[in-house]
C-alpha cells in the first residue's frame, strides 16, 4: 500500500482548493484502488467528495469497496440514489449488498428501483434476506455454472457467454436440470477432452460447498481446511445459489476478530480509533461501571474483614495476590476454551471432557502456585503459621475456582448462542476478584480461629 507524506498530501489537498480537476485526475489515474482509499482517510469529506466524483464509475466502485464501513457511508450518504444505483452496476451482488445493508430501508428501496439490470437487482433482494453473519448473506451470484448434460463444445460456448460479465473466474460449476450442484469442471478437462459427449463424464464430483444457513465462522473453517479459493453455497435441497470467495471470508473473520478482541477488552460496542468521543464513551462505560460497583462490593467485603485485618495486619499484604492470580487464572481458562471454539478444535458438545482436562490443569497449577506461595511465607515469616496456611490454601481454591469460571462460563455462553469472547475480558476479572476476596476472608477467618484461638 502507498505510504503518503505530508508533502503529497498537502500536494492534493492544494490541487483540490485551486479547484485543478485535469490534475487532480492525473494524480488519480495510476493509483490502486486501494490506495485511493488510503488517501480518502487523510482528508476530510469535502475533499474526498471532490475526488470521488473525478473517478470513473467502474474505479468508484472499488474504492468504495475498499473504504471502512463508516468512511463509506459518510462518502454515499449525499449521493443521490441514481448514482449510488449506477455505482452498484460495476460491483458483484455481495458487494452491492454490503453497501446497501448500511442504509435504512426506504433508501434501499430506492436505490434498487433505479437499478437497470433487473436481474442483477432481484439478485440482491434475494441476498438481502439472509443473515450478514451467514453464508447466505456473504455470496455473490456471479459464477459460471453449466448443465452436466452438455457436451464439451456447447459448454464453452456458454461459459464464454456467461464470463463476459464476470471479472474473476475461481470455478466452473455443474449443475443438473434441477440446478442441484453435481460437480466442478477443471480447465484441465476441457483441454484434454474436448469433444466429450456429456460434462457429466469428466466432472469432479460432490464438490464441497455450505448450506446459506451456515454461520459464517463455520464457513471460514471450511475454507482452512480444504484450501479453497472459493466455495458455492446450497440450499436445503441441494440447489445451486451462489458462491463465496476467500477474500469475502477473510474480510468477516478480521472483521469478527476485531469485535471479540474489544469485547474482551471491555468495549461493549464496535468502535474505531476515529470514531466521536461520545461514541467512544459510550461503548466504554458499561464495563467500566460495572468494574465500579464490583470495586464497592469488594470494599463492602473487606469491610467485613476488618476485626481480622486490624488482628494481623500481614493478612493485607496479600489481598492483590489473591485478586490478581485468580484474574489471570480465569483469562488464561476462558482463552483457551474460547480461542478452540473459534478455531473450531474444541467442540461445545465435549463439555465435560473439557472441564475434566482445565481441572486437572488447574491442579497442577493451583499446586505450584500455593507451594511456591507457602515456601516463601514459612521463609520470611515462620511465626505467622496461620497466614501462612491461609494464603496457601487461599490461593489453591482461588485458582481451582477461577479454572472453574474460565471454562464453563465461555462453554455456556456458547451453548447460549452469546458471543463467548464475552468471557475473556471484564466478565471474568470481576467475578474472580469478588469470589477470591470472599474465600481468602472465609478461609483466613477459619485458620485464624482454629490456630490462635482468636475470636473473630
Amino acid at each position: 500500500m502507498k505510504e503518503y507524506t505530508d508533502e503529497d498530501l498537502q500536494h492534493i489537498k492544494d490541487i483540490i482548493r485551486n479547484d485543478e480537476a485535469d490534475k487532480a485526475r492525473a494524480e488519480l489515474a495510476d493509483m490502486h484502488p486501494a490506495d485511493i482509499a488510503e488517501l480518502y482517510k487523510s482528508l476530510d469529506l469535502d475533499e474526498a467528495e471532490y475526488l470521488f466524483k473525478l473517478l470513473d464509475e467502474e474505479t468508484s466502485a472499488d474504492v468504495l469497496m475498499e473504504l471502512d464501513e463508516d468512511d463509506r457511508l459518510k462518502l454515499i450518504s449525499d449521493m443521490p440514489a441514481e448514482e449510488i444505483a449506477q455505482t452498484i452496476d460495476h460491483l458483484d451482488t455481495d458487494d452491492a449488498v454490503d453497501l446497501i445493508q448500511q442504509l435504512d430501508e426506504e433508501d434501499r428501496d430506492e436505490i434498487l428501483s433505479h437499478i437497470d439490470d433487473v436481474e442483477q437487482a432481484g439478485d440482491i433482494i434475494d441476498l438481502l434476506k439472509y443473515d450478514e453473519d451467514t453464508a447466505g448473506g456473504l455470496m455473490g451470484t456471479e459464477m459460471i455454472v453449466v448443465n452436466e448434460n452438455w457436451s464439451m463444445p456447447e459448454c464453452i460456448k456458454q461459459m464464454r457467454m456467461q464470463a463476459e460479465d464476470m471479472d474473476e473466474i475461481y470455478y466452473v460449476y455443474v449443475v443438473d436440470n434441477d440446478y442441484k450442484l453435481r460437480g466442478t469442471l477443471p480447465l484441465k478437462m476441457m483441454l484434454t477432452h474436448p469433444s466429450v459427449s456429456k460434462i457429466k463424464h469428466v466432472m469432479e464430483a460432490d464438490p464441497v460447498s455450505v448450506k446459506a444457513d451456515m454461520p459464517i465462522d463455520d464457513v471460514a473453517l471450511d475454507f482452512e481446511k480444504y484450501d479453497l479459493v472459493a466455495m458455492p453455497v446450497v440450499d436445503s435441497i441441494g440447489r445451486l445459489l451462489g458462491r463465496i470467495t476467500v477474500d469475502d471470508v477473510m474480510d468477516k473473520v478480521r472483521e469478527s476478530s476485531e469485535r471479540d478482541y474489544q469485547l474482551a477488552s471491555g468495549i461493549s460496542s464496535d468502535v474505531d480509533a476515529d470514531d466521536s468521543v461520545l461514541a467512544q464513551t459510550k461503548a466504554r462505560i458499561p464495563w467500566l461501571l460495572v468494574g465500579i460497583a464490583s470495586g464497592i462490593l469488594a470494599s463492602i467485603i473487606l469491610g467485613s474483614f476488618e476485626t481480622q485485618l486490624q488482628a494481623v495486619t500481614a493478612l493485607a499484604l496479600f489481598i492483590p495476590i489473591i485478586g490478581g492470580t485468580g484474574g489471570n487464572v480465569g483469562v488464561q481458562a476462558s482463552a483457551i476454551v474460547v480461542q478452540g471454539l473459534a478455531n473450531g478444535s474444541l467442540d461445545v458438545r465435549n463439555f465435560a471432557s473439557q472441564l475434566g482436562k482445565e481441572i486437572l490443569v488447574g491442579l497442577l497449577n493451583a499446586t505450584v502456585i500455593s507451594a511456591v506461595v507457602l515456601a516463601y511465607n514459612m521463609l520470611t515469616m515462620p511465626s505467622d503459621l496461620a497466614v501462612t496456611l491461609s494464603v496457601a490454601v487461599s490461593l489453591f481454591v482461588v485458582v481451582m475456582f477461577a479454572t472453574i469460571l474460565g471454562t464453563v462460563v465461555p462453554l455456556t455462553l456458547e451453548k447460549l448462542h452469546i458471543n463467548p469472547a464475552l468471557a475473556t475480558g471484564p466478565f471474568i476479572q470481576i467475578a474472580n476478584d469478588i469470589v477470591g476476596l470472599i474465600i481468602y476472608v472465609q478461609i483466613s477467618t477459619f485458620f485464624l480461629r482454629a490456630m490462635t484461638g482468636m475470636d473473630i
